[in-house]
């Protein structure tokens, strides 16, 4: 199971490695700050908590299971965000672009 998950992870990276190409530094910043609103914020706390109870309806655990399938997936682009800021501000890679 585990190596299902280390290659899935890894098929995932190298299928979404395309996008941060083509983002330009400023891009890359938005991305890794961006956070979810405080109303929608609250509604996710809200369902978790409910969850941890055992108390969500069908329909609200569909929908808590795509937020945290959003959330998954957000954090996963601004980890590689947060990467491609990072080796942009290396010296030798701000000589290259000189």
């Amino acid at each position: 199971m585990i190596q299902t998950n280390t290659t899935s992870t890894t098929a995932f990276e190298r299928g979404i490695a395309p996008l941060f190409r083509i983002l330009t530094p400023e891009q890359a910043v938005q991305i890794a700050n961006c956070h979810a609103d405080e109303p929608l914020q609250q509604r996710i706390e809200e369902l978790a908590s409910k969850c941890n109870e055992g108390e969500l309806s069908e329909e609200e655990l569909a929908e808590y299971e795509g937020y945290v399938r959003a959330n998954n997936f957000v954090a996963v682009f601004q980890a590689h965000a947060g990467c491609q800021l990072t080796h942009s501000h290396r010296p030798e890679a701000t000589a290259a672009v000189r």
